[in-house]
């Protein structure tokens, strides 16, 4: 498992936070294209999931299918994917699934009900996208995506091409080996960024309700 230390930044702008990660004196450099992460998150009709995480249950899973870039009328090589999560400690399950159009969420739903392993039915219940920013250090210790252009539709209307509700937050997390703990001072004390819990998935889900 590996850490994964979340930073909500409300007050930069994102050039700003962008100059204090390539200033930062780990040497933090880009090391992926920037693209547009989707997801489509699923929860029981219960909301669960999102209880659990409201209200900070240490071990939780969340369920959500992921694809990139900007075609939502194709959904192309699409990831079901459980995020396992213990406080701070994350992992992740991987599925690859077809490519399907949003016509076709019927069909994936029961596929993603077998692959869940849950005793409870799922259902979509948020679609989410972002801009995605990916660094790291020369020694690929320490990773850190930025996340903005922030955008959330309730699945209760499957077309998630319109009406969208936009949110103006940015979004820095902090990923690393569990092993590599020890080290993490020499990287967050130059962050003028505040630690704090920040779930894309219980923000759009109260945006949205």
């Amino acid at each position: 498992m590996r850490y994964e230390r979340k930073y909500k930044i409300e007050r930069l702008s994102l050039p700003l936070v962008h100059q204090s990660i390539r200033l930062h004196p780990a040497g933090f450099r880009k090391i992926f294209p920037d693209r547009q992460v989707n997801n489509i998150y699923f929860d029981t009709t219960d909301y669960n999931t999102y209880k659990d995480n409201v209200m900070g249950i240490a071990e939780r899973r969340k369920f959500r299918i992921r694809w990139y870039g900007k075609n939502l009328e194709l959904i192309s090589n699409p990831h079901f994917e459980i995020k396992i999560k213990n406080n701070q400690l994350g992992d992740k399950l991987i599925h690859q699934l077809k490519d399907f159009t949003i016509d076709d969420l019927d069909f994936i739903t029961n596929k993603i009900q077998t692959l869940s392993n849950t005793f409870k039915p799922l259902h979509p219940t948020l679609f989410n996208s972002y801009h995605r920013s990916y660094f790291g250090t020369p020694d690929k210790k320490f990773r850190i995506t930025i996340d903005s252009q922030m955008s959330y539709h309730s699945m209760r209307n499957h077309n998630i091409k319109t009406d969208r509700i936009k949110d103006e937050e940015i979004v820095l997390e902090l990923k690393y080996d569990q092993n590599l703990d020890a080290q993490t001072d020499r990287i967050t004390q130059y962050f003028p960024f505040r630690l704090t819990k920040s779930s894309k998935y219980v923000t759009g889900m109260e945006m949205t309700l």
